[in-house]
């Protein structure tokens, strides 16, 4: 095992277990004949794309879906087996990349069908299909000029996907919208089969549609923030709850301890002031790891030898201050704990999401590249 936690300055460390159990406990929930397509786009949310992608494929997941070519890429590159799905947008200019590199693509809409079915050299796509979302695919209704796409049999469709926008609500009209998508993706994969296309796979649920719809059923399970033991929120709506387990912590080493006496500052725009005799650790952790700025001045904490320390000041590019006053055997060398446990106590992505108004998504895909990942 790469022993970066034992010599680097901040790193993450990945639970090879919590991400076993999770796993195996959104397989309970996979309808018939449907299998885990794990998201493992921006970094598998932070986590290390290539170092997930490595440990799923030992326990037999052989689909992946990620959002650039670039990220597909990688996981080739590192000897990840099985589909690889690219759902966002990949330039006409990089479509020879997708055989290259044995990548399926999403044909975002019907212009850009016609766009990979002109390109040809045996790019496989998945149709995207707009039931609601507005976002990526062509409308539900407007199947005719999709078929007749197919019908050329210069592009190779082997499969549709959808999108539920609103899985993750307990709202009726969210709950009614959810079931109204899943109806037209079942309208508009007839619509196509009807005209002599055959649907190999499809898919509309990701992780709020797996934990709130299974029955709507697929091919694929399409599981992000769940496969990580998260949702992005602590209170979102579950209708089937499951002992997810969060998969990564974050660790950053005390580069080395300040002594501070009364009225001394420290910090950025003189924001901390000492009242009394204060010890302060440096740690070598900044916003560009990924640690965001809100977390300023006594709004964030980390966690050494099993107690809190504050974050005093603003938190720096490369670098945080956390009071340690009240830690006396702190020392150069000790690892922080930023997200994860220490002792009796825990910090969750959870709290920093919350600390900055945002969702557990955005944080962890904010952290940074240069932070190491270990499977441990």
């Amino acid at each position: 095992m790469n022993r970066a936690q034992d010599t680097g300055r901040a790193w993450i460390e990945i639970r090879r277990d919590a991400l076993r159990q999770n796993v195996a406990a959104l397989r309970t929930l996979l309808p018939p004949r449907c299998e885990l397509m794990p998201a493992l786009k921006a970094n598998a949310y932070g986590h290390g794309a290539l170092p997930v992608a490595r440990e799923l494929n030992r326990l037999g997941v052989r689909a992946f879906c990620v959002a650039t070519v670039g990220e597909g890429m990688e996981l080739r590159q590192g000897g990840v087996e099985g589909l690889i799905l690219v759902l966002g947008y990949t330039p006409p200019e990089d479509f020879a990349l997708l055989p290259a590199w044995d990548l399926t693509q999403a044909a975002i809409d019907c212009e850009y069908a016609k766009m990979l079915a002109h390109f040809g050299r045996g790019v496989q796509t998945h149709l995207a299909i707009d039931t609601g979302m507005h976002r990526c695919g062509e409308r539900w209704e407007q199947m005719d000029a999709l078929c007749e796409v197919l019908r050329s049999k210069r592009l190779r469709a082997t499969g549709a996907f959808t999108h539920l926008c609103a899985a993750d609500s307990a709202d009726p009209e969210a709950a009614a919208y959810t079931l109204a998508q899943a109806c037209a993706f079942a309208d508009a994969i007839r619509a196509l089969e009807g005209h002599g296309w055959r649907c190999a796979k499809r898919h509309l649920l990701a992780s709020y549609g797996l934990l709130n719809y299974p029955q709507l059923g697929g091919d694929y399970a399409r599981a992000g923030i769940a496969l990580y033991g998260l949702l992005s929120g602590r209170n979102d709506f579950v209708r089937h709850p499951l002992p997810l387990a969060p998969v990564l912590s974050l660790k950053a080493r005390v580069a080395l301890l300040k002594s501070l006496r009364d009225g001394e500052r420290a910090g950025y725009g003189l924001e901390y002031a000492a009242h009394g005799e204060r010890t302060i650790a440096v740690l070598s952790i900044g916003y560009a790891d990924g640690l965001p700025r809100d977390l300023s001045c006594g709004r964030g904490h980390v966690l050494l030898h099993g107690r809190k320390a504050p974050i005093v000041g603003r938190v720096c590019m490369d670098q945080t201050l956390v009071d340690v006053t009240d830690i006396p055997e702190a020392r150069r060398g000790d690892a922080a704990v930023v997200i994860g446990r220490s002792g009796g106590q825990e910090i969750a992505a959870y709290d920093l999401s919350e600390a900055g108004n945002t969702i557990t998504n955005e944080w962890l895909s904010r952290l940074g590249a240069r932070l190491p990942r270990i499977v441990v």
